[in-house]
């Protein structure tokens, strides 16, 4: 897992992903049984991550392209030749004690039970228009309130750090103000109670407020690779 800091970043769209007939076929295949397990899947637009960069004008470069969800699933299937990391952004909400929010993944999300920070997968932006920090940060700020019940002003969040996956996976990760311990409970549980009164379930199903990696062990369930690595970053751990 890698960290950087995301106060200098540029994103530059690169053309979409090719694929072989034979890769086509085995990756439409792969969705089609991806839903058949799990029928809430949706093939909804998203903005794959091709390249992180250093540079030395620029700080950091990612390049990004346009594909739908599907495109992620030749991941896991052996002998693909088109393997596209996800791109994400995710927010660090503490807790006016200095602990961090995250929540728990529920049952119907392609990764049940796994605890991470609020947020989710980049959605490519209209033709015409940017993928810069401004709209990430926007994106942002929706999945928070969405996933948490938290409204924040995007303009209030504040980049923070790049996470890269073993995978190559990348998540712009952006740092909130804090917030009292129980009002961030009562703004989830108000959203819970609304989510269920139209017979939905919210995508995080539970929270937690974790000050360490330490706290992590006392949770139910795996988390995400970057979780560890952030809590220490966050609290001034040095990195072992």
């Amino acid at each position: 897992m890698d960290l950087f800091a995301a106060d200098r970043l540029r994103l530059v769209e690169a053309p979409p992903p090719r694929l072989s007939p034979r890769d086509r076929r085995a990756m439409d295949d792969a969705w089609d049984a991806a839903v058949r397990a799990n029928p809430a899947l949706f093939d909804g637009p998203v903005a794959g991550c091709t390249g992180l960069e250093r540079d030395a004008r620029h700080g950091l470069v990612l390049t990004w392209v346009r594909a739908t969800y599907r495109y992620y699933v030749p991941r896991e299937v052996p002998g693909a030749t088109v393997r596209l990391p996800s791109l994400f952004v995710s927010v660090a909400q503490p807790a006016d004690d200095g602990r961090l929010l995250i929540g728990r993944m529920a049952s119907w999300t392609t990764s049940p039970g796994r605890w991470q920070l609020p947020g989710g997968s980049v959605e490519p932006p209209p033709d015409g228009e940017p993928l810069d920090l401004t709209a990430l940060r926007r994106h942002a700020a929706r999945e928070l309130a969405e996933e948490t019940g938290v409204d924040t002003p995007a303009d209030d969040l504040v980049p923070w750090q790049i996470t890269r996956g073993a995978k190559g996976s990348v998540g712009v990760l952006f740092q909130a103000p804090p917030r009292p311990a129980a009002w961030l409970r009562e703004r989830h549980t108000a959203l819970t109670a609304a989510e269920r009164a139209l017979g939905r379930v919210p995508e995080l199903d539970r929270l937690a407020l974790v000050r360490s990696p330490t706290d992590l062990a006392d949770l139910t369930g795996p988390h995400v690779s970057y979780l560890a690595p952030v809590l220490r970053r966050h609290h001034g751990i040095p990195h072992r």
